[in-house]
């Protein structure tokens, strides 16, 4: 397939005319390869990022429906601890901040697994996870946490109203970014919130992708990677206001925006909005200049890791990765590291042990091999839990062992953190 680029954004239907990333062509990052299918083709699409100047969002093509995507999907958000505890902390943030309990509804688009949800269960507070894999909200109904199987926007938005009523909180982690139509979605939350109710959003930060060097996180799930400057201009289009912004350190540096109603006034403007937007024009996203020297940064960064991983080779060391993420399909497949430098990686969802990675067909094995090898390094590709999985681990320390975290740039690490 020929990556001839968008020819419009997403957003505001402008003309895409820049390259944001080119990372070549790449197979769907959570579409693992069962023993059985090791023989059959996989389907690569250009995974290929531009920018649009009008609005500046940094975009994919669409090549693959939500459909094919999400319907059946490995990713369970329950398996890492500290994002069960980052779910739990929100929870008790926003109960407070905003009064949530027995009288309230709490809807969570995208609420896979209901990591989240079950915090407000256990509170008393009604809940509706709004999710599209079937086989994850399948998991959610058998802890009791109600939820509906459907992709999230105007049409379905109006479905549920119907039959569940309007909520106080919406919220969505890390969903806004896996949608293409985002004015369909927008505008489904605008259609989902009560008339005082507040919409919060986590998502990647823009400016940390490019500042950490984060290109790995670009892949085909991901259709957008978003600005505060543009997600502000994406709501007030829809009719809604960002009355607050927070920095979080999730997933590498992302965004918790607060939102409600323009016609409401139950929540003022904050400060935090205006340095956001300032913090984000002094780093460069309102010009084109930033976006265009992504590229260069790519480049060295595969270089660097496989200079590291060929020098260790060819020194006789065995070196295993730790996780099969999104992100880390996207820099597997980026630098082409298949078994000739990496023996196997490990992952703690039971839903991905005993298949391969998509395109390099890593084994994915149960985190005990780690401890049954022993090796020299350990690869950390969900780079972003670095400290939890070193601290799952500070027994690789006694036989020598060092960890490797690949993002921003390789880092070795050889003690607890």
């Amino acid at each position: 397939m020929t990556d001839t680029g968008p020819s419009k954004c997403r957003f505001c239907n402008d003309n895409l005319e820049h390259s944001f990333a080119d990372l070549g062509l790449s197979p769907l990052c959570q579409t693992h390869i069962k023993p059985e299918e090791l023989n059959n083709a996989e389907y690569y699409y250009p995974l290929h990022a531009y920018v649009c100047t009008s609005c500046w969002l940094v975009q994919l093509e669409e090549f693959v429906s939500p459909d094919d995507i999400f319907s059946d999907y490995d990713y369970f958000s329950s398996y890492s601890t500290s994002w069960v505890e980052h779910a739990r902390k929100y929870v008790e943030y926003v109960s407070d901040r905003f009064s949530l309990g027995k009288d309230s509804a709490v809807f969570e688009i995208a609420s896979n697994d209901g990591y989240l949800l079950q915090h407000f269960v256990k509170a008393g507070v009604p809940v509706l996870g709004i999710e599209p894999a079937e086989n994850i909200a399948k998991v959610a109904n058998e802890k009791g946490i109600r939820t509906t199987v459907c992709f999230h926007g105007q049409a379905s938005a109006t479905k549920n109203v119907e039959a569940y009523g309007k909520a106080d909180l919406v919220l969505g982690n890390n969903v806004l970014a896996h949608v293409p139509d985002i004015n369909d979605f927008i505008s489904g939350l605008k259609t989902l919130l009560k008339d005082d109710g507040v919409i919060t959003m986590e998502f990647p930060h823009l400016l940390q992708l490019i500042d950490q060097n984060q290109f790995d996180t670009i892949y085909h799930e991901h259709f957008s990677y978003l600005s505060f400057l543009t997600v502000e201009k994406m709501f007030k289009h829809h009719g809604l206001t960002l009355f607050d912004v927070q920095e979080i350190p999730t997933h590498g540096g992302s965004l918790r925006i607060f939102g409600r109603h323009t016609e409401s006034e139950a929540h003022a403007v904050t400060d935090n909005v205006t340095q956001l937007r300032d913090k984000e024009l002094g780093f460069g996203l309102g010009s084109l200049d930033v976006y265009l020297a992504f590229q260069e940064k790519v480049k060295k960064t595969k270089r660097d890791l496989l200079k590291f991983l060929i020098e260790k080779k060819e020194e006789g060391k065995s070196i295993v990765a730790y996780g099969a993420p999104g992100k880390g399909n996207t820099l597997l497949n980026y630098c082409a590291i298949r078994e000739d430098f990496v023996d196997f990686t490990v992952d703690m969802s039971p839903q991905k042990q005993g298949k391969y990675t998509p395109g390099c067909r890593l084994p994915i094995l149960h985190p005990d091999a780690i401890k049954e090898h022993k090796p020299d390094y350990i690869l950390i590709l969900p780079w972003n839990l670095t400290k939890e999985i070193i601290g799952q681990n500070e027994d690789v320390f006694e036989w020598g062992g060092k960890f490797v975290r690949p993002i921003p740039e390789v880092c070795i690490i050889d003690k607890p953190q």
